[in-house]
C-alpha cells in the first residue's frame, strides 16, 4: 500500500483506493487555489486563484493549463448549474454570478434586504434549480482575498436563491463563518462547513447536517464531523453518499454515518475538491499553490 498517500482509519476505506495510485500534480503557481468545477461536455476544469484575481482552466484531454478569466472578481467557489453554466462566488464583487453561454457574466445576487452581501464563498445548485451559497466575511476582511470593506449584513448567513423572480432568503443564520456546502444524494440533507475558528478563539471547525424540507426550509443542524487537522473547507459526495472534504493534511473521507474512515495525504493545505473525468472517478484537489488529482475506484455523485 502507498502509505505516503493513503491513511486507513477504518477497514471500509480500503476498497476506496488503489494502492498503486499516484497523486498527480497538474499545475503549480497559485497563491490560494479554490473552487474547482468540472465541465463534462468539454472535459475541462475551472478553478479559482483568489489572491491573484484569476480563474484557471485545465484541459483534461491535453493536460494544458491557461487563464480562463482575469480579472475574475476574486472568485472563490464555483459550480456548474443544471444547464451547464458556470456559477461563481465573487469576493471582489460581493456577489454570486453566472457565466452565460455567450460569455456574458451576469449578477444573480449581490444584496439581501437592500444591503450588500459579505463575500459569497461556496455554492451549490439543487435539482430544482435553486442556488444555495454561503456568505462569510473572508473577502472583506482584508485586501488579500478581495477588497477590505465594511460588513453590512447582520451576520454570516447561508442563502437560498430562487432564480425565478430572483427571490433570496436566509436559510441558516447561526453560523460564525459558513463555508463549504453540499447536498446529500437524495437532497433530503445539506452539509455545511463552519470555519469560525478563523475568527473566534476555540470557534467551530466542523460540518453540520441539516434536514431540507420540500419548500427549502432547514431544520436540525447537528454537528456531523469535527476536523482532526486544521479546518474543513470545500466538500463533495461520491455516489455512495460518502463525504470527501478538505483539511490541513489532505482530503478526509467520511462514511454517511459520520465516521472518518480514511485520508488522502496531500503536501499542502487543501481548500476544495471535486470529482471529474469521463467516469467521475478522477478527484481534483485544490491545494494552497497547486492543482492535484488522483484516480480512484469510486465515482463522484451525479449532479445533473
Amino acid at each position: 500500500m502507498n502509505s505516503e498517500i493513503f491513511e486507513v482509519l477504518d477497514p471500509r476505506f480500503r476498497r476506496l483506493f488503489v494502492p498503486t495510485a499516484r497523486l498527480d500534480t497538474l499545475y503549480s503557481g497559485c497563491r490560494w487555489a479554490e473552487g474547482p468545477a468540472y465541465f463534462a461536455a468539454g472535459r475541462y476544469l475551472v478553478w479559482s486563484d483568489i489572491p491573484n484575481d484569476r480563474m484557471l482552466r485545465y484541459d483534461e484531454a491535453t493536460g494544458s493549463v491557461g487563464v480562463f478569466r482575469h480579472p475574475a472578481g476574486h472568485a472563490n467557489g464555483n459550480t456548474v448549474d443544471r444547464q451547464g453554466r458556470l456559477v461563481s462566488c465573487e469576493h471582489g464583487g460581493r456577489r454570486v454570478s453566472r457565466t452565460e453561454f455567450d460569455g456574458r457574466v451576469v449578477t444573480l445576487a449581490d444584496r439581501y434586504d437592500g444591503k450588500r452581501l459579505n463575500s459569497p464563498n461556496d455554492v451549490v445548485v439543487k435539482s430544482d434549480g435553486t442556488i444555495w451559497f454561503t456568505d462569510p466575511t473572508y473577502g472583506i476582511d482584508s485586501d488579500y482575498e478581495g477588497h477590505r470593506g465594511e460588513r453590512e449584513q447582520a451576520g454570516s448567513h447561508v442563502f437560498r436563491l430562487d432564480p425565478r423572480g430572483r427571490r433570496l432568503s436566509v436559510v441558516a443564520d447561526d453560523f460564525v463563518q459558513p463555508n463549504g456546502i453540499a447536498f446529500s444524494l437524495d437532497e433530503r440533507f445539506v452539509y455545511i462547513v463552519d470555519t469560525g475558528a478563523t475568527h473566534v478563539e476555540d470557534g467551530p471547525r466542523h460540518i453540520r447536517r441539516f434536514a431540507v424540507s420540500e419548500d427549502g426550509r432547514l431544520s436540525g443542524g447537528e454537528v456531523f464531523a469535527v476536523s482532526t487537522s486544521g479546518l474543513f473547507d470545500g466538500l463533495r459526495l461520491d455516489d455512495a453518499g460518502r463525504i470527501w472534504t478538505s483539511a490541513a493534511d489532505g482530503v478526509h473521507c467520511y462514511d454517511p454515518d459520520g465516521t472518518l474512515i480514511g485520508k488522502i495525504r496531500v503536501p499542502e493545505v487543501v481548500a476544495n475538491l471535486c470529482f471529474g473525468g469521463i467516469k467521475r472517478n478522477y478527484l481534483y484537489i485544490c491545494g494552497t499553490t497547486s492543482l492535484y488529482a488522483i484516480r480512484l475506484p469510486v465515482n463522484g455523485a451525479k449532479t445533473f
